[in-house]
Order: C-alpha cells, then sequence, then structure tokens
C-alpha cells in the first residue's frame, strides 16, 4: 500500500500567522503551498471576485471550489491557507479528498484582540493588501470569521477521516512552529 499524500489546512482568522507557518513548513518539507486568498486576490480589479473580496465577503463556494480543484494535485504534499472558510467548503473538502489524502486541520487559535493587532502591525510594515485597506473591511472580514468560519471549524472538529489539532497560536512564532510541528508528528 503507498503511504498517501497529505493536504495541511492552515485556518484561523486574519491576521493569526497561517501564512507565516506555511512559509516555515515549507521551508522544511517540499510542499505545495496553496494561499487561496493570494490567488483570488490576483483576479482582476473589475472581476466579481477582485469586487467580493474588496466589500470584505466571501468570495461564492462555486468559484471557489472551481480553484480548488484546479490547484490540489494528488503529486504532492499540500498546504491550505485560507480554504475552507465555511461548512460547505469543508464538508467539500472531507468529502472530495479525505479518502485521497490524510487531511491535518491546524486551528490557529487567536483572540480577536491579538489578531486586530497583527493587523495593525502588518499594515504598518507595508501590506499593501486590498483586505487590510480599512479598518470596516477588516472589521467585516473578522465578523465574517466569527459566523462562518468559527462553524465550519466546529464541525471539522468532529469530521471523519481527518486529524483536528486546536493550535494556541498566542505565544511566540518559534514556540507555535514547534506546537504545529509536534502536532503534525501525532
Amino acid at each position: 500500500m503507498t503511504d498517501k499524500k497529505q493536504i495541511i489546512v492552515m485556518m484561523g482568522g486574519q491576521g493569526v500567522g497561517k501564512g507565516t507557518f506555511s512559509r516555515m513548513l515549507c521551508e522544511h518539507h517540499d510542499f505545495k503551498y496553496i494561499e487561496t486568498g493570494a490567488l483570488l486576490r490576483a483576479a482582476p480589479s473589475d472581476s466579481e471576485i477582485a469586487q467580493t473580496i474588496s466589500a470584505g465577503n466571501l468570495v461564492p463556494d462555486k468559484l471557489t471550489f472551481n480553484l480548488m480543484r484546479e490547484q490540489i494535485t494528488g503529486d504532492h504534499d499540500i498546504i491550505l491557507d485560507g480554504f475552507p472558510r465555511t461548512i460547505s467548503q469543508a464538508q467539500w473538502l472531507v468529502e472530495n479528498y479525505a479518502k485521497k489524502y490524510r487531511i491535518h486541520i491546524l486551528y490557529l487559535n487567536v483572540p480577536e484582540d491579538i489578531l486586530i493587532q497583527r493587523i495593525n502591525k502588518r499594515i504598518r510594515e507595508g501590506s499593501r493588501r486590498r483586505d487590510d485597506a480599512s479598518p470596516d473591511i477588516i472589521r467585516r472580514r473578522l465578523d465574517t470569521f466569527r459566523t462562518k468560519t468559527i462553524p465550519a471549524i466546529e464541525w471539522l472538529r468532529t469530521a471523519q477521516n481527518i486529524k483536528f489539532h486546536d493550535i494556541d497560536a498566542n505565544g511566540d512564532v518559534n514556540d507555535n512552529f514547534a506546537e504545529i510541528v509536534s502536532a503534525l508528528q501525532s
């Protein structure tokens, strides 16, 4: 029996460090890194995707599923950063890929006030992301995380055929990374 490739799913609010920890993991293993937000932000500014993101809203599932189908291939271990974000997306991922891949969900758990501090730091350091453009958009994104993504995380917590890891990501980056590596080895 051949060993299945793996999908590591980075989940958590905006500013939690999904991209940072994904890059750190890629330094230690040959992952295909799929940063869903970057793929979506690369859409032309007049597209439905760009207008949806600029308003701080989630891209419709149909468009997101098509994008994911194109990106998830069986020849690499994969890190997903920014997908899934809703219960329907979480269910789609498990239904379509749990039998083909070993799926690890890494929920990087940080309180909202810390997320806001991290986003503000990212802005001060020169972020030009459209989704960091204003306090109203940031607030809407955090509200969307609370109302849409937290229920998906809770659903994944008990989903079959995957491993769920709740990571306290409040501390030092290196300590948090060590906890992530430990979780993936369990």
